[in-house]
């Protein structure tokens, strides 16, 4: 049964070789989004989430919204796995899949055969599995013959298309999304919204961060706001 519950939690990033000048503080402050302080070693940190208290079940659809810098991101990846809290807890029950770094792992020299098989062992696929759909991934992605070419060759769309074909290969009981993917031309973009559509049915929780309150009326159930690092509403 998938389940998320945060505990009190907080996220921090220190902030290295950072004069303690009160003006470069205020400025850097002011251009971040979490909270300047320090830690027990004295070193200058943001804090990016802070005091995060929530309870997400099976069925919850949760938009996160917020400006640029409010947290949002870095929540993602914190029920990714990406990031550790610094304070408090976090419990993720569930598989969970991450559709915010699509490309993350790819390496552009080696073949689109190749990227299948890095890109979905850092999704945690299974080799053996994964030689079983590389068909069903460069179909999909309509990417023929040039699958056996180097990355770097690809378009941006083409890399885009082969990203997303594998990264929504497998039916994930936890989704979080960076806004609503749009990947690839007219055509693709048509199919890409299918799959897209159907795993977000399927899916036992979603998590999108998005800046649209129209994509949080049509898609979830709850919402949250994040200011500086801060839950403002639930």
């Amino acid at each position: 049964m998938a389940h998320i519950v945060f505990n009190n939690l907080c996220v921090d990033f220190p902030i290295y070789n950072t004069p303690g000048r009160s003006l470069k503080n205020h400025l850097m402050q002011a251009a971040t989004g979490g909270r300047m302080g320090s830690n027990e070693k004295g070193h200058v940190v943001v804090r990016a989430l802070q005091n995060i208290s929530l309870e997400l079940k099976e069925g919850d659809r949760l938009g996160v919204i917020g400006h640029n810098g409010a947290g949002k991101s870095t929540l993602l990846r914190v029920i990714s796995g990406v990031y550790e809290p610094t304070v408090g807890s976090v419990v993720v029950s569930g598989k969970v899949n991450s559709l915010i770094d699509l490309s993350l792992g790819m390496d552009g020299e080696a073949t689109g055969i190749e990227n299948i098989y890095l890109r979905g062992a850092l999704l945690g696929f299974k080799r053996r599995w994964l030689s079983t759909k590389v068909k069903e991934i460069v179909d999909f992605a309509g990417l023929g013959d040039f699958i056996e070419m180097p990355l770097r060759t690809f378009s941006t769309g083409m890399q885009m298309r082969l990203a997303f074909s594998i990264a929504t290969l497998e039916q994930p009981e936890i989704l979080v999304m960076d806004e609503w993917l749009t990947v690839g031309d007219a055509n693709f973009q048509e199919k890409a919204q299918q799959r897209l559509n159907e795993i977000v049915k399927k899916t036992s929780i979603l998590v999108i961060a998005t800046h649209s309150p129209e994509l949080v009326q049509r898609v979830c159930n709850r919402m949250i706001k994040l200011e500086r690092g801060d839950l403002i509403t639930t």
